[in-house]
């Protein structure tokens, strides 16, 4: 299909007649030779004809006719379904040695679609565009554009059918009924006081399947175990492993999702091959997905009870502990007394030098530290597990199989190997035969604090404290994968992360990040950097007023001068003041509206069923109204208009059934792709290539894994991290934990955004960098450029060893040199994670936690800490050198905060506070969100330019005017709903008020 919108750029690349194509043309007259040339560059270019006149923008109608230097006029004479258009097609399909596909052709493509395509990918847009090439390669003019959807929904369908077919094969008549019980509904027990099960016999009850789709509580012992159910509920039914063997996760997301949209009695309506190959996908994920929620809570609920016990003893220690000054003159002075009346008695030698509450605070200060404190905290934190937490061990180690590839944690899977087995003895301690895992388990200063004497004088290490070491280890390894569990996705084999076939595609993989497999040539241009940017700086300080370099030897800091304040622009506010003027009082769901009669980002949001029995006038109203009240945070509720029979159940429907995910994110990206094409690069500029990313805190509840308390906003909530682009449009969004990797978010943000834009630098604060994000974004190829809050202490690398004098005006904040032959030991293991990341094998934070999380060093590790060191090294070097950069920088970090505060005028409802405990309704809504904004960027960037068309506004903006000009304006929207005022109206059907 040809886009209807094309710059001078794009006709002169895809539709200029070169000269040989000219010379076909010439030999036509009037309408013809415009009408050749178009079939002839539609031909080359889509490798199809255009079914109809229509399809062709007028722009380039008359960019051909410019060439040809026919008068456009004479187009309109052209018949598309004459003769001479016949003609035409076949001169030039014989001109590409093209052919017209039969019905063989398109039963071919068909089995080629099932065979090799479908496996992998089933998004309808998707498969269009492969078969679109497919044609291409073939040498095939396809059919008709309906033709073409028919036979993709008929591959589609066939695939499914089959799919379906053989997964129930493979299922036992045991597995069947299991799932059969965990759709039912029915309740075989009967009560007395229940008429319905009186006469029945059964009585509903919620489902198992229900009760499975439930989310994780609030971190605790409870949470802990319904999780255990669920597990074994799944594991029960006893599904193969290598059920889906062969079929990509993609798919089987499809099919899971499809399932989770359903009611237990629509499932039940299915035929049995659909629904029991639908329910064995969602056992399957779901069952990782569990396994994953359950390592979440066993680390949060360990770390709890350590962190509980340091807050607590650390207060007890406020209230009895007080620093005592001068210790070494009293013990000097005690000294001397004792030595000079070594028979005294204390109190009459002693006390008159050092009094005795001055050696009562001397006590309580060493008791506040080393082991005395360390067994003060070890008690509470046995006392909390003991009593409450212990009942999970035994759960546990029964459901979940950990597992290393690392021979340095072998002592802590044969620790937990220990656990199991005496999961049920009442023993206080361990038998004397078994053998005790006490290294690379227990902490160094572990050992002293759980030792124990036993009645024959032995010493012995209790069975709780030992549990409870066991289970820290466990944590801290779990955090960084050196231990993974079987059955998990996101704490499954770290192996898996990375692409099994990086040696075969090694050529292929490195081209993809462009970068040189010959690691002398990506050392060689990073050390040519180095020096370049370590020169430029020397040299340029002394001329340098905004940088000072203070201090001597290598205990040097840096200072930086704050910015000049940039004039105040003189013209936006009144441009503001006539946008208010012009669209007063604009009703943020009619912008909702609008931008989607423009854009028809609705089309997007399918059914997850096979078919659809909502017209689309009526599924795009209703679509309109669910993503208004998400996005608003007002609830379907609040939002139900009532009007044409529509209902509250009307918009669940369509809520559940329609809007997920991943249609969210490409109807996000629609509007950003068209907010790109309807800019005028005189007003925005030209394309960018820009973004910055921050986060933003919401409230939110707290039943839940992802709600955390922070220190900082002083409140339970999560956050939602954005990429915006550096005129207000932003390209993607995700909500995450307060808690979680910053540098993993902008690192997933910039690789996973689906909009038309290249990201190439991307702005952050101090929290979304560090030496290991400098590395990886250099490896993926966009330059990572922060604000950095500690400036101070930065310090500056070497490319080389023994050049101490080298550079004289940074010699206070230059250190070591860079190791590079850590880089080229590990060149190959950092591409190989860097293209994990691109291809998205495994989640960023997974991988960038096995790095930052490991206090064991991995080499990887060590290599990437290194390269982070040299990028950063480059960075500074620019950062310090030009104050442009650094301006560069705030004004993109000024956009980012700038969207931030838009969030509170569209996210208003339940006071700006996620009232869900469902990770995948708060998702919804964060999305919901980032849809309204940026139609409003793009129905604010529309108003804009209509102002500034107008005479008067051509030349009245300045430089300054238009780097100020932004699109996140909102004094002229109204985001709530219209509120009729009737006196004469009166509520109908009320009692009279009684009359005293």
């Amino acid at each position: 299909m040809v886009k209807p919108n094309w710059d001078a750029e794009e006709l002169i690349e895809h539709w200029t007649l070169l000269p040989q194509e000219l010379e076909l043309v010439e030999n036509r007259v009037g309408g013809n030779k415009i009408g050749f040339a178009l079939l002839l560059k539609h031909f080359q270019i889509f490798a199809s004809f255009p079914e109809r006149s229509s399809s062709i923008p007028r722009v380039i109608i008359s960019y051909i006719a410019s060439q040809t230097n026919t008068p456009e006029s004479s187009y309109s004479d052209y018949d598309w379904s004459g003769r001479s258009a016949k003609s035409y097609r076949v001169e030039i399909r014989r001109l590409f040695n093209f052919r017209v596909a039969t019905v063989r052709d398109s039963e071919e493509m068909s089995n080629w679609l099932i065979q090799e395509i479908l496996p992998n990918e089933q998004k309808f847009e998707a498969i269009r565009e492969v078969v679109s090439q497919r044609w291409r390669e073939l040498q095939l003019e396809p059919p008709t554009t309906p033709q073409v959807e028919r036979l993709i929904k008929s591959a589609i369908y066939q695939y499914e059918a089959d799919f379906c077919s053989s997964t129930l094969e493979k299922l036992t008549p045991s597995i069947i009924e299991k799932i059969d019980i965990l759709l039912s509904t029915e309740d075989s027990e009967e009560t007395e006081d229940d008429e319905s099960a009186s006469q029945s016999g059964k009585k509903i009850k919620m489902s198992d399947f229900a009760f499975l789709k439930t989310d994780p509580g609030a971190v605790g012992l409870d949470s802990f175990l319904t999780e255990i159910k669920k597990l074994k509920l799944i594991r029960a039914v006893g599904l193969p492993s290598d059920l889906f063997t062969g079929i990509s996760e993609k798919l089987l997301s499809t099919y899971r999702q499809r399932a989770s949209t359903e009611s237990p009695y629509d499932l039940r309506r299915h035929k049995d091959a659909i629904r029991y190959t639908l329910m064995a996908a969602f056992c399957i994920q779901r069952s990782q997905e569990i396994t994953d929620n359950l390592i979440e809570l066993l680390n949060q609920i360990i770390h709890r009870i350590d962190t509980r016990a340091v807050r607590r003893i650390n207060q007890e220690l406020i209230d009895e502990f007080k620093t005592v000054s001068g210790k070494t003159g009293l013990l000097f002075r005690i000294a001397e007394a004792a030595i000079a009346a070594p028979t005294g008695v204390v109190e009459q030698v002693i006390y008159p030098v050092v009094s005795l509450k001055t050696l009562k605070d001397l006590v309580a200060e060493y008791k506040s530290t080393g082991n005395f404190y360390q067994q003060r905290v070890h008690t509470v934190v046995r006392n909390s597990f003991a009593s409450h937490y212990r009942r999970m061990i035994p759960q546990l180690l029964e459901v979940l199989e950990f597992r290393s590839n690392n021979d340095i944690h072998r002592p802590v899977i044969e620790a937990l190997e220990l656990l199991k087995k005496y999961a049920s003895s009442k023993a206080r301690y361990y038998d004397p035969s078994e053998e005790i895992a006490i290294d690379g388990v227990l902490k160094s200063n572990a050992k002293e604090i759980l030792l124990e004497t036993d009645n024959q004088g032995n010493e012995r290490i209790n069975r709780i404290n030992y549990e409870i070491c066991v289970l820290q280890a466990l944590r801290e390894r779990l955090c960084c994968k050196e231990i993974w569990v079987v059955g998990a996705n996101r704490y499954r084999n770290p192996d898996d992360d990375l692409p099994t076939d990086f040696e075969t595609k090694r050529q292929v993989y490195y081209q993809a990040l462009t970068l040189p497999e010959n690691v002398e040539t990506f050392i060689r241009s990073l050390q040519e950097q180095m020096e370049s940017g370590l020169e430029k700086l020397d040299k340029g300080m002394p001329r340098n007023k905004s940088v000072t370099i203070i201090g001597k030897g290598n205990k040097g800091l840096i200072r930086l001068s704050p910015f000049d304040a940039a004039p105040e622009p003189i013209n936006i506010k009144q441009l503001k003041g006539e946008i208010n003027r012009l669209w007063h009082k604009t009703s943020l769901l009619d912008i909702l509206k609008e931008t989607d009669l423009r854009v028809d980002f609705t089309r997007n949001f399918k059914s997850m069923g096979t078919r659809e029995i909502l017209d689309r006038e009526t599924l795009q109203k209703r679509l309109l109204l669910c993503l208004f009240g998400m996005g608003t945070n007002t609830g379907l509720k609040r939002i139900n208009t009532g009007i044409d029979g529509e209902n509250y159940q009307d918009l669940v429907y369509v809520r559940r059934r329609y809007i997920h995910k991943d249609q969210l994110r490409s109807a996000i990206a629609e509007i950003v792709n068209a907010t790109f094409e309807i800019r005028l690069p005189h007003i925005w500029g030209e394309g960018t290539t820009t973004c910055a990313s921050d986060s933003k805190h919401f409230g939110a509840w707290e039943q839940n894994l992802i709600t955390q308390y922070h220190l900082r906003y002083g409140g339970r909530g999560v956050m939602i991290y954005w990429h915006v682009e550096k005129n207000s449009t932003c390209i993607y969004s995700q909500l995450k934990t307060c808690s979680s990797s910053e540098v993993s978010a902008m690192i997933n943000g910039v690789l996973k955004h689906c909009t038309n834009m290249e990201v190439q630098k991307n702005y952050v604060d101090s929290h979304g960098q560090s030496e290991v994000a400098f590395a990886f974004t250099h490896l993926l190829g966009f330059q990572l450029m922060p604000r950095l809050k500690r400036i101070k202490v930065q310090k500056l690398y070497r490319p080389h060893a023994g050049q101490v004098d080298a550079y004289p005006n940074l010699e206070p904040v230059m250190t070591r040199p860079i190791n590079w032959d850590l880089i080229r030991q590990q060149y190959d293991q950092m591409v190989k994670y860097a293209t994990a990341l691109r291809l998205g094998t495994a989640e960023t934070e997974a991988i960038l936690k096995r790095f930052s999380k490991n206090p064991f060093k991995h080499p990887t590790y060590l290599a990437l800490m290194e390269l982070g060191r040299v990028i950063k090294t480059i960075f500074l070097c620019q950062y310090l050198d030009s104050e442009t950069v650094r301006r560069e920088i705030n004004e993109g970090l000024n956009v980012v905060e700038r969207w931030n505060g838009v969030n509170e005028f569209i996210f208003y409802g339940k006071g700006g506070e996620f009232a869900s405990n469902r990770l995948e309704s708060q998702e919804l809504s964060v999305l919901s969100l980032h849809l309204l904004q940026i139609c409003l960027v793009y129905i604010n960037t529309l108003m804009i330019q209509s102002v500034l068309a107008q005479e008067h506004w051509k030349k009245k903006l300045t430089a300054r005017d238009l780097q100020a000009i932004t699109p996140l304006i909102f004094s002229h929207v109204n985001p709530y709903g219209l509120f009729k005022l009737d006196m004469k109206e009166r509520i109908v059907r009320l009692a009279q008020p009684l009359v005293a």
